[in-house]
């Protein structure tokens, strides 16, 4: 068989699996807010469910990363596909957040293995002049797999219940384990190290500690106070671990976190980029489903048809606006894709105590399809130009902070929406308006952050191969 059609062949598991991460995904992105009504708690716990996965998916991506380049992406996609399968069986059974945290956190962690070994793959096996299209496939995959998600669990949840929704999330899990095992076959067992680097325990420990902390930080000041006495331990527990985190690595032989790629200009300028804007889709996605749940409880299903149309347009701007980079300026497609962004936030203005579908999917669906294109062609520049051996480490320490945006999103935007909800229905307001008046200040918030990363994008020259002209 020619080169150029095994790559694609030998792609099939990688990719299925991607497709896997987004399926599911999509269903467990209307978890949250059916979970904490289920056991009577307050919406503004909401965001704990989504960030103890982004937590443990953000934290573990560079460890296991780093992991994969030391054993192989055969057996590292096996062992997360294992992980990922765990854990949503474990938030079937879960009956209280003590048992929910935990078992989200453990999704995460499987995420945390599955995504580097799908982008390391692309790095590795694909042709140097189709690696975009190769990044520009794995997008699609990923966010083909959620379109069926939302709008499937929350007709799922409206009539079994969210436990049942989740022991589906599960036996597809363990299908597509089971499939990947077996076409892998004899090759996993005689798969070859990639790297004779021996992995770095206290470093691997004050990267998980320090980030899944400090993700913790933003959630806590908004929904115990900064100078609660909850907010102060954790503050101080991330310096602590900071301190730690960066002793270990100074003093490493084989860092986790390459000094190297991380303080190349591309890296840099893509994740402030990253920070603005990509958290934006998982906030939105979350607000989204509480929006509704306060405007329109009878209605609550609808959120669940928008967010699918979300993905269909991340889907869409992957493979649509992507491949543009390879024909236009770079900086160009972004400043264009992340205008389509600003509109899709212009549109929640618009939003009243009967939004309709059509609204709510508009904004949803211009929001994915802008920033769907966007996470394709900062894939490609900040991954631009690194070396086999090191493909898993920088795919790892690129998915720690393309993550970290999504839980930073989640951790600063949900809590100021559903805290904003909370307080004006404490002085009388009715809930539909007070879910309008606080949607309209984050239109308002989101649409600084936009154009604030128009203002890095601007200030950059990146060339069609992703690099940036100095």
């Amino acid at each position: 068989m020619l080169k150029s059609e095994k790559y694609l062949k030998n792609f099939f598991p990688y990719a299925l699996s991607a497709f896997l991460i987004g399926l599911v995904g999509g269903f467990a992105s209307v978890l949250g807010p059916a979970f904490v009504k289920d056991i009577g708690i307050g919406y503004n716990n909401t965001a704990w469910t989504a960030l103890a996965t982004a937590m443990s998916s953000a934290s573990f991506a560079p460890v296991l990363g780093k992991l994969c380049d030391i054993v192989g992406r055969k057996k590292s996609l096996v062992a997360g596909l294992l992980i990922f399968t765990l854990g949503n069986v474990l938030t079937a059974l879960s009956e209280s957040m003590v048992v929910m945290l935990p078992a989200r956190f453990i999704v995460g962690i499987g995420t945390a293995a599955i995504s580097p070994v799908v982008m390391a793959y692309i790095i590795s096996e694909f042709p140097q002049d189709k690696v975009s299209k190769g990044f520009s496939l794995y997008m699609f995959v990923s966010g083909f797999g959620v379109i069926f998600g939302p709008g499937t669990g929350g007709v799922i949840i409206g009539r079994y219940g969210w436990r049942v929704m989740m022991w589906i999330c599960a036996a597809i899990s363990l299908s597509v384990t089971c499939f990947t095992a077996l076409v892998f076959g004899k090759s996993l067992r005689e798969e070859k190290r990639i790297n004779a680097d021996y992995p770095d325990i206290s470093g691997s420990i004050a990267i998980i500690l320090f980030f899944s902390i400090a993700l913790c930080i933003p959630s806590a000041g908004q929904n115990y106070g900064w100078t609660s006495t909850v907010s102060l331990v954790i503050i101080i527990s991330a310096a602590f671990a900071f301190v730690f985190l960066v002793y270990t690595q100074k003093n490493s032989s084989s860092p986790v976190l390459s000094v190297e790629f991380m303080s190349r200009k591309e890296f840099i300028l893509t994740v402030a980029a990253l920070f603005l804007t990509q958290g934006l889709m998982q906030a939105n996605m979350t607000n989204m489903i509480v929006f509704v749940n306060y405007s329109q409880p009878e209605n609550a299903v609808i959120s669940g048809y928008a967010v699918s149309v979300m993905y269909a347009g991340m889907s869409l701007g992957s493979v649509i606006i992507g491949p543009l980079a390879d024909r236009f300026r770079a900086d160009n497609v972004l400043t264009a894709s992340l205008l389509l962004t600003a509109v899709s936030c212009s549109l929640l203005f618009l939003f009243t105590e009967d939004t309709s579908l059509s609204l709510l999917s508009l904004s949803l669906g211009l929001l994915g399809f802008g920033l769907g294109g966007n996470a394709t062609v900062f894939m490609k520049t900040a991954l631009s130009g690194m070396p086999t051996r090191l493909a898993g480490a920088a795919t790892g320490t690129y998915g720690l902070f393309r993550d970290l945006a999504a839980p930073l999103g989640v951790s600063v935007l949900v809590p100021m929406f559903t805290n904003d909800i909370s307080k004006l229905v404490s002085m009388g307001i009715s809930p539909a308006l007070s879910a309008v008046s606080a949607v309209r200040k984050l239109g308002r918030i989101e649409l600084i952050f936009v154009f604030s990363a128009i203002l890095i994008v601007r200030s950059l020259r990146i060339d069609k191969k992703g690099g940036i002209n100095e």
